[in-house]
């Protein structure tokens, strides 16, 4: 008996340490089940005019972005970023500025982690390659009323998890070619939805981020093979359904969809 006492307590031990191992790789993965919700009592809605200007200063129409003039910029980009710490949406905020909140803090946040690293070809150089666990999305640099928090912490726990918006795919920019465009204003929340159509409209129509002929064999943006699910709701039942909510040129419903390989390269203005 107490031959396999000790037995089992070995194999308790090593099933403990396995767990421990795996747990250093895995474990960054399953954090991002679990929402998120950082948030205050009464903070009145942020105010974002400071990022509206940065962005009409540095952004061009069609998205891209001058990397060295928010350099130059950075105590300004900086000082929007603690208004942004200190002030959390509160429950009292519509659900449109909370949301118009998060995309504005996640494109903010992006440039603020390129420029600190500035000049780089790609965001994907500035941290490892195993996805929610070492990426540059996973590096905690961001401050928000004392908490460290990431990229995908804002896009997978918060933005994904508690708006139910498939839109929001062509709102956040990860400061590469094959993203969205990057708005040059602000997101507000009076404005919201009108501002999403736009995007939406923008990005489906944009024949670098969607060729949509032939229209039973169409090669759409890798952004809907990332995240099938999202755009099999608010209204579509696939995502032929949604393309051609917004597509000028129309596929077929029951179209053979290729995808499009994501360029990585920095969305910098040349």
């Amino acid at each position: 008996m107490k031959q396999f006492s000790r037995l089992t307590s070995r194999l308790a031990l090593l099933s403990l340490l396995a767990a421990t191992s795996a747990c250093q790789s895995g474990c960054a993965y399953v954090r991002y089940f679990t929402p998120l919700n950082p948030s205050s009592k009464n903070a009145s809605p942020a105010d974002h005019s400071t990022w509206d200007g940065l962005l009409k200063k540095h952004v061009d129409a069609q998205g891209m972005v001058n990397y060295q003039g928010f350099r130059q910029d950075s105590t300004t980009l900086n000082a929007y970023l603690k208004t942004l710490s200190e002030h959390l949406p509160a429950d009292k905020w519509t659900p449109d500025e909370r949301l118009a909140y998060w995309l504005n803090a996640y494109n903010a946040f992006t440039i603020q982690r390129v420029i600190r690293a500035y000049p780089v070809k790609s965001i994907k150089d500035l941290g490892g390659d195993k996805t929610l666990v070492n990426t540059v999305w996973d590096q905690k640099f961001i401050n928000l009323d004392g908490d460290k928090l990431t990229l995908n912490d804002i896009e997978q726990r918060i933005i994904r998890k508690k708006f139910d918006d498939n839109r929001i795919h062509f709102a956040l920019v990860c400061a590469a070619m094959s993203c969205p465009r990057l708005r040059n204003e602000a997101y507000v929340g009076s404005r919201l939805n009108a501002q999403l159509e736009d995007q939406a409209n923008g990005f489906v129509n944009n024949p670098q981020k969607n060729q949509l002929t032939p229209p039973d064999q169409p090669k759409v943006s890798a952004i809907f093979n990332f995240y099938p699910g999202d755009f099999k709701k608010n209204g579509s039942a696939s995502v032929q359904e949604l393309v051609n909510r917004y597509a000028t040129q129309k596929i077929k419903p029951d179209a053979q969809l290729g995808y499009l390989e994501y360029d990585w390269a920095l969305n910098e203005q040349k």
